[in-house]
């Protein structure tokens, strides 16, 4: 009896560790996707750049053991968690906002929506709200219980100074390709106190040899996503189509699900 309880729980843990699905909350929270979208539309309407700012927060989140809402950790007792990382301290911002969403979700399903999720949801409400494409966000994240400065400082995340090898490297590290990494650099800066919106003005940017960063140059530089900056500054259509694949794809990296993690009751800190 208890041999075959462990095989069950086994097959649990193993067939619902890497499935996600857009109706996860159907029956549980269906008012999820609602309560995030008017939390988020009112931040951006205060705050445009915070848009872009929970964008940035998702990516964070997900270069560092996935996507499990370990960023959003505070420090504790027993760990140093990741918001004074170097790639982190002093650039990462909107933890407030998912602090307003989590009060507002748990008031209507308590116990229900991972900090995972939320983030994930978040991104794409600021990628719509910002005049960017839409597309239905998989869900059915679990939070992780701890955070390590030691991994979010490990050089995971891009650096502005990284070349196109890097940069391509880092992102293959995370199951990403050359045409997410160009996709993706071209969302609005959360470094931009008028943060852009969702057009091709990045890339002619780059072809006219005006990148904000070193990576953003790297990426028209004479080197092997020169024509994806082309194609994307000539048929905006075209990098939105990328952008939610990338978007989708960036959401997917080592999610928490199944039996793993936990459903934190507050985002800044373990159950």
């Amino acid at each position: 009896m208890v041999v075959g309880l462990l095989v069950v729980l086994a097959q649990l843990k193993g067939s619902s560790s890497t499935h996600l699905s857009t109706d996860f909350y159907k029956k549980s929270c269906p008012k999820v996707f609602s309560i995030v979208k008017s939390v988020v539309k009112s931040a951006v309407m205060e705050e445009k750049r915070m848009g872009a700012s929970l964008l940035r927060l998702h990516f964070h989140d997900c270069f560092v053991q996935g996507c499990d809402a370990s960023i959003l950790l505070d420090d504790t007792s027993t760990f140093k968690g990741e918001k004074t990382a170097g790639g982190n301290n002093n650039s990462v911002r909107g933890y407030e906002v998912i602090d307003h969403i989590k009060l507002k979700v748990e008031e209507a399903c308590p116990g229900i929506v991972s900090c995972a999720d939320i983030v994930t949801i978040a991104a794409r409400d600021s990628v719509a709200l910002l005049g960017g494409p839409k597309w239905k966000v998989k869900v059915g994240r679990r939070d992780s219980k701890t955070a390590s400065l030691e991994a979010a400082n490990s050089g995971v995340l891009p650096s502005p100074a990284s070349n196109l090898s890097t940069l391509i490297q880092k992102f293959k590290d995370q199951g990403l390709s050359p045409t997410d990494l160009v996709a993706l650099s071209g969302t609005p800066p959360a470094r931009s106190k008028n943060s852009e919106n969702f057009d091709n003005a990045y890339f002619k940017n780059l072809k006219a040899k005006k990148g904000l960063l070193h990576s953003d140059q790297a990426l028209y530089s004479g080197g092997s996503t020169d024509w994806l900056v082309e194609l994307y500054s000539r048929c905006h259509e075209a990098f939105h189509k990328d952008l939610v694949a990338a978007m989708i794809k960036m959401g997917n990296i080592s999610p928490l699900t199944g039996l793993n993690g936990e459903i934190r009751k507050n985002c800044r800190r373990p159950n």
